[in-house]
């Protein structure tokens, strides 16, 4: 065809980015429009990533990079199946690609898990980097809070915890997090992991900034530094791994100090049950957590031991994982929680590695959403490549849509007649200028805007 390639990506976080980049770097000629529903893009680095790792949120510069070149149109605080449906986008563009993240928390299945000192890990990551989709205060009046789950946002949840509110306040935390974070009265936050060291989630950079606040120890009981042929060989194979599991020896050796602040990570502890029970009102709380005690089984899992454990804590949080939302009118996966797809086709049936199963003309994903919130950000590349790999090849073969709105303008003629308040990637320079100087008013890097319409307001100034 003599008409460039156009695609619509639903999603302006690193996996929308990197489609997007994927796209331009083909050799086509080709125009990009890149959809957000938050009035801010960049997902899960600007509302995931825990405000004290500047060196991740660092990726925002390459994504702007991608996100400053010509073939590439911004179109934030719009929402797809609300502002824009499928059948809209098929008379605009020849594919849809849909990046749309995981924000929810998957469920821990135990009994106790209703109690309102329970929360999802995205929950609290939500408050404190100041997404305004989640509440704008937290209760932190537990001084022992268990936090399960043996991933990086399990380190960053316990980090959050433990840390002053002061040694947050030079990062770019807004001020009601600030604030609330002053009324922190947690003194142990308690870790817990079903498996072995071998077996934990953690990169070793996160595991050993743990330990950098001077207000803070790591405690590791050396009777869960343990290992089973499985575990050596695992160690063996993967360099990570192996630096992970000398990080925690190390915390396992080291004498206990008079720190403020401590974070116990327990291994071989699984879950069983949030105990609670009813004050004097009537209102239920979290008293405590029990763990039954599991052991090695020499095939790479483990088994539990009859043993159990009660730990009195007041609060617990579960990263157990997140999980995609479906999206209207594009088929999902309710078990998975993914767009059920092969290679990045959409398909009817949720029965992934079908090759037989139908793809759905014009409709392709990437991301988390793709294949669930595993890896880290650089995996989404190798997502981001074979997602596009396919769009351009059912192009050739004429597999695509075939729109019949070719104009540049038209996507902005539809949005302004639907009376849409789009937002564009100048007005990203804008609120992001805002933040900046907010935030060296202070002293700070920057000062993220929470407010919905604040962050729109500041997008125009």
């Amino acid at each position: 065809m003599s008409r460039p390639l156009r695609v619509a990506v639903i999603g302006s976080g690193p996996a929308g980015v990197y489609a997007s980049d994927a796209l331009m770097k083909s050799g086509r000629d080709v125009r990009v429009d890149l959809f957000e529903k938050m009035p801010a893009p960049f997902g899960l680095i600007r509302y995931g990533v825990a405000p004290d790792h500047p060196r991740i949120k660092g990726i925002i510069k390459s994504l702007h990079r991608v996100m400053d070149k010509e073939q590439l149109r911004l179109f934030s605080n719009v929402e797809f199946g609300k502002d824009l449906s499928i059948e809209e986008l098929k008379e605009l563009y020849d594919g849809v690609i849909f990046a749309t993240g995981a924000v929810g928390d998957r469920e821990l299945p135990i009994p106790g898990a209703d109690l309102p000192q329970h929360w999802g890990a995205g929950e609290f990551v939500g408050f404190y980097d100041g997404n305004p989709l989640f509440p704008r205060d937290w209760d932190l009046s537990a001084e022992s809070v268990a936090v399960v789950g043996v991933g990086n946002v399990g380190l960053d949840v316990a980090r959050i915890l433990a840390k002053t509110a002061d040694e947050l306040h030079v990062t770019e935390i807004p001020d009601n997090v600030y604030e609330t974070l002053k009324t922190n009265q947690a003194k142990e936050v308690h870790i817990f992991g079903r498996r072995g060291p071998a077996q934990a989630k953690f990169t070793p950079l996160e595991l050993k900034e743990l330990d950098l606040s001077p207000t803070i120890q790591v405690v590791v009981n050396g009777e869960d530094i343990d290992y089973d042929e499985v575990s050596a060989q695992h160690r063996r194979d993967s360099k990570i791994t192996d630096q992970v599991c000398q990080i925690l020896e190390m915390y396992a050796m080291r004498d206990l100090q008079d720190t403020p602040h401590k974070i116990y990570i327990h291994f071989f502890e699984s879950p069983v049950e949030i105990l609670g029970e009813e004050d004097a009102d009537g209102n239920r709380k979290v008293v405590g957590f029990r763990t039954e005690r599991t052991e090695l089984d020499g095939k790479g899992g483990v088994r539990g031991t009859g043993k159990f454990t009660d730990w009195p804590v007041q609060a617990v949080y579960s990263a157990v994982g997140y999980r995609s939302d479906a999206l209207p009118g594009v088929p999902f996966d309710t078990k998975k929680h993914v767009i059920p797809n092969i290679a990045g086709r959409v398909i009817l049936s949720d029965a992934t590695g079908d090759e037989s199963a139908p793809h759905i003309t014009g409709l392709y994903t990437t991301g988390w959403v793709k294949r669930g919130p595993v890896g880290l950000i650089g995996n989404t590349k190798g997502d981001a490549n074979e997602t596009v790999a396919c769009l351009l090849e059912d192009f050739d073969a004429e597999r695509t849509f075939t729109p019949t709105k070719l104009d540049d303008d038209a996507i902005t003629a539809l949005l302004n007649d639907k009376g849409v308040d789009y937002l564009t990637w100048d007005n990203w320079h804008a609120l992001d200028a805002f933040e900046l100087a907010s935030g060296e008013a202070e002293g700070r890097e920057r000062k993220k805007v929470v407010e919905w319409d604040d962050m729109v307001a500041a997008s125009k100034k």
